[in-house]
């Protein structure tokens, strides 16, 4: 908020009293789990800074601890704050090297603004301190092997908030911390984004040398920190790790504004003796002075894996999208929930929109701490991800981070379900966990004998995997018209992913007479209920032409609303459009970038593309190595074009290799 801005006690009162009641509110619904204060024990302060205060607790008879993060002050500032980094906490839950977000608890007061006041996070303990603490005591047991890997972590987790569209904006040793040496990514710059709105900077000086020094020129504004910034400051990171101390460290002194201006001039740290060739480069480009000559994050994870796999340095960009067939029904890993499937969506939805004026959409339903408790939780979780067409390869991970995040041990929930087997929820989740392999190896004849089990077989997503059961042949013969059937069914119901499944039914004739038309008209009605899968296919129905009329602005808005939700076929296409101009002007560097974000979703075809930029150089250094790399990924997810360009790419390379001999 800029220094020009005056919000009187009698506004941030009100916010106060708004915010109370909707987090209030969401407990209640479910959208955060709630811990009772009293339940914690061993509290310990671990850490302060300029947001509040850090303690270290176990929960109940636990003996793991627990982080709890308080506020000193929630003034309208720091609301809008925290409600951003709980936005953030959600879209990036997944990844390993990010620090986990439980749940909120409070220590109960009678008023509204000292009940904010004891509002804090629960989140997951990082035993081993910030980064900077942890390379103080452990630098000198390190081996490069151990670096390198601490680099890759921080740089893919900066990765996922970078595919995300999130800006760290904050990254320094202090804040990224260390759980069982592992790298944990924390704050999210909310610490400094709390600090600069309230005008409370005092402590800007200790980070100079992490920041772009961008900011520190006379073109800076409030939005001169970018993706290229957290670049920069990755790069000071990862020369941190290589060297085990603080950039420019000298004892007994402090940061100034002559270092920021040294900075400014070009000052770097030098690199340490014994540092790998390529991993000194890897961090001297992301500290270029010119932000355009930096690669990006995708870039840095790819070459720091190249050293950590011993592949050769890596590079980025890629080849134009082979358009195949509309995505075919998804395989197996698509089925659902029972409970609320319908309702689920709008309900939160219209939950979020009463306290808009905090922009807080979108929270997403929490997992429960015990699995005994609140199945029905799970159920709605596993809906939501398959409802909205969530990357279905993906869906095992989803559920197996989610149960790490609250404790839930999935070999012990597996049992629970499989000595449970009293109510319809338990029996479905069973075979739900058979077809994924969650707790138990994957198994598809339990599955479809709990699917047709009388208690759910009439359920929608019964129904919907019944027929997916069907359609592959799985635990049972493979019978495309009951196929049809049962997937007709649950889509008869405004089920969105049964919708699009029937859509891709009438498109590749399975089951029922090929229609193009009936195609695009379940696309749509599965499109207008939020399915990103269904978004993707009914854009390649704009961009062929296929039951609707061409239109590539209509495509490349569908591309956009598939990738935006996370689907790599999405990405992909919306790659495709940039890097050919289609419903947008041709942009290589954007075409790569989603390439890139793709390839690493494990989507064939983008990894394919990837190659083809690399081997030609277009938009990007031309790098035959790299594009051996994609291709060969290409190859092993199934893409048999892939094959032949990479037996072709290898011999040019052996033949260039043999031409170079002296003998």
């Amino acid at each position: 908020m800029s220094s020009d801005i005056e919000i009187n006690d009698t506004e941030i009162t009100k916010n106060q009293n708004e915010f109370a009641k909707w987090i209030e509110e969401a407990i209640d619904k479910g959208y955060f789990k709630h811990y009772e204060y009293e339940y914690f024990n061993n509290i310990q302060e671990i850490g302060s800074g300029g947001f509040g205060k850090v303690y270290r607790a176990k929960w109940k008879n636990s003996d793991k601890f627990l982080a709890l993060k308080s506020f000193y002050n929630f003034d309208t500032v720091t609301i809008k704050e925290i409600v951003r980094e709980l936005k953030l906490q959600r879209d990036i839950q997944f990844h390993d090297n990010v620090i986990k977000f439980y749940g909120l608890t409070k220590l109960e007061s009678e008023s509204n603004a000292a009940q904010l006041k004891n509002y804090m996070f629960v989140m997951e303990y990082a035993n081993d301190g910030s980064l900077r603490n942890y390379l103080k005591k452990n630098f000198n047991t390190l081996t490069w092997d151990d670096k390198c890997k601490l680099a890759y972590q921080l740089a893919s987790a900066v990765s996922c908030l970078h595919n995300e569209e999130i800006v760290h904006r904050d990254l320094h040793s202090g804040n990224v911390l260390i759980h069982q040496k592992t790298i944990k990514l924390a704050d999210f710059g909310l610490s400094r984004r709390i600090g600069e709105t309230s005008k409370n900077q005092s402590k800007i000086f200790g980070m100079i040398p992490y920041v772009d020094p961008i900011r520190f020129g006379k073109q800076k504004n409030n939005n001169s920190l970018n993706k290229k910034s957290d670049v920069y400051s990755i790069g000071v990171l990862l020369w941190e790790i290589s060297s085990g101390q603080q950039p420019f460290y000298v004892q007994d002194e402090h940061y100034d504004l002559d270092l920021a201006i040294e900075i400014l001039q070009g000052r770097r740290e030098k690199p340490i003796p014994g540092t790998p060739i390529d991993y000194m480069k890897i961090y001297t480009e992301c500290w270029h002075e010119n932000p355009d000559n930096r690669p990006t994050i995708n870039q840095v994870v790819d070459r720091l894996n190249a050293i950590i796999t011993k592949t050769g340095v890596m590079t980025e960009i890629t080849e134009q999208y082979q358009i195949d067939d509309h995505e075919s029904i998804s395989v197996f890993n698509s089925s659902g929930s029972l409970t609320k499937i319908n309702s689920l969506p709008g309900e939160l939805s219209n939950f979020i929109e009463n306290f808009n004026n905090l922009d807080t959409r979108e929270i997403e339903t929490t997992m429960p701490t015990s699995f005994s408790e609140d199945i029905n939780k799970i159920m709605e979780f596993i809906a939501k991800i398959i409802n909205e067409g969530k990357e279905p390869k993906l869906r095992k991970q989803y559920i197996l981070n989610y149960f790490d995040g609250y404790y839930i041990n999935s070999g012990e929930a597996y049992n629970f379900l499989l000595n449970n087997q009293n109510n319809s929820n338990s029996i479905f989740l069973l075979g739900y966990f058979n077809s994924l392999g969650v707790g138990t190896s994957v198994n598809y004849e339990k599955a479809f004998n709990c699917f047709t089990n009388d208690l759910v077989k009439d359920y929608i997503l019964a129904s919907y995997c019944i027929g997916l059961c069907y359609l592959h042949g799985y635990g049972t013969n493979k019978n495309e018209k009951l196929a049809f059937k049962f997937i007709e069914k649950s889509a008869n119901k405004n089920f969105a992913a049964g919708q699009m499944s029937i859509g891709s039914c009438y498109f590749n004739g399975i089951g029922v007479k090929k229609s193009s038309k009936m195609a695009v008209n379940w696309y749509t009605k599965a499109a207008d209920n939020g399915n990103i899968m269904a978004k993707y296919n009914l854009g390649l129905s704009y961009l062929n032409g296929s039951g609707v009329d061409k239109d590539y602005i209509k495509a490349f808005d569908l591309f956009g609303q598939s990738a935006e939700g996370g689907y790599s076929g999405g990405i992909l296409m919306l790659g495709y459009c940039y890097d050919n101009g289609i419903g947008i002007s041709i942009s290589k560097q954007k075409a790569f970038e989603l390439y890139q974000k793709a390839a690493n979703l494990e989507n064939n075809v983008a990894q394919y593309n990837l190659a083809r930029m690399y081997k030609s150089g277009e938009g990007i250094t031309e790098d035959i190595g790299r594009a051996i790399h994609w291709y060969r990924k290409s190859v092993e997810n199934g893409n048999k074009k892939a094959q032949n360009k990479l037996e072709r790419i290898s011999k040019i390379k052996n033949r260039k290799s043999d031409s170079c001999k002296i003998n």
